[in-house]
């Protein structure tokens, strides 16, 4: 039974959700192909909009050259946050909740949130044998997409900004969305969703949005 001295709130909690890498940190597999050489693995969500053929490709790449979870932890244990991300966070975190929503996976994530005080972080898992990665899973299909829903559901009004493809669901269903670092074809593409090229810059967006 509903209780009958509950009335929805007139002004709304807010949540912001966020992409993790190109907008909090680098690119890991940007960093991993320069560290190995194998260019092919430049290749991102700012790239190619199907993310099963893009994990496909990369894992392929993985078994093709003999590299193991531990050669991209090492990898990853050398990344520092973009500059002025745990500035940001800081900052963001203090006005408002924050969740950081990302296709990466939980074995790689960790040495980047601790740099970032441990933000919540929602995100995938891979399947390793041993040292070797043979697969992905997800923890549901557009999780991103699902997630703002879920919390939209919750009354609240979310705010999300990510930097690719597969960030523009979130952005969609979001109250509303932000770009932030993307690429040119990113941009042409979903004009819908203002662009902006600093996290200083993406603070005074959010500002507005909670003082809206």
């Amino acid at each position: 039974m509903r209780n009958k001295w509950y009335e929805p709130p007139r002004v709304k909690q807010t949540i912001v959700t966020l992409d993790m890498e190109g907008v909090l940190t680098p690119e890991i597999w940007i960093a991993v192909a320069a560290e190995t050489g194998i260019d092919a693995l430049r290749r991102t969500t700012r790239d190619e909009p199907d993310y099963d053929v893009l994990m496909r490709g990369r894992l392929d790449l993985l078994e093709r050259h003999g590299l193991g979870l531990s050669d991209i932890q090492r990898v990853i244990g050398t990344l520092d946050p973009l500059p002025g991300a745990r500035d940001f966070l800081d900052e963001l975190r203090a006005l408002t909740q924050v969740i950081v929503l990302s296709d990466t996976f939980e074995q790689f994530a960790a040495p980047l949130m601790r740099k970032l005080a441990w933000p919540a972080l929602f995100c995938h898992r891979l399947v390793v044998e041993g040292d070797r990665v043979t697969d992905y899973c997800l923890r549901m299909p557009d999780q991103k997409r699902a997630a703002v829903r879920a919390l939209r559901g919750l009354n609240f009004r979310v705010i999300s900004a990510g930097d690719s493809y597969n960030d523009t669901t979130m952005l969609g269903a979001a109250d509303t969305g932000f770009l932030i670092h993307a690429p040119d074809n990113v941009k042409a593409e979903f004009p819908q969703f203002k662009a902006v090229e600093t996290l200083p810059q993406l603070m005074e967006e959010i500002k507005g949005a909670l003082a809206g």
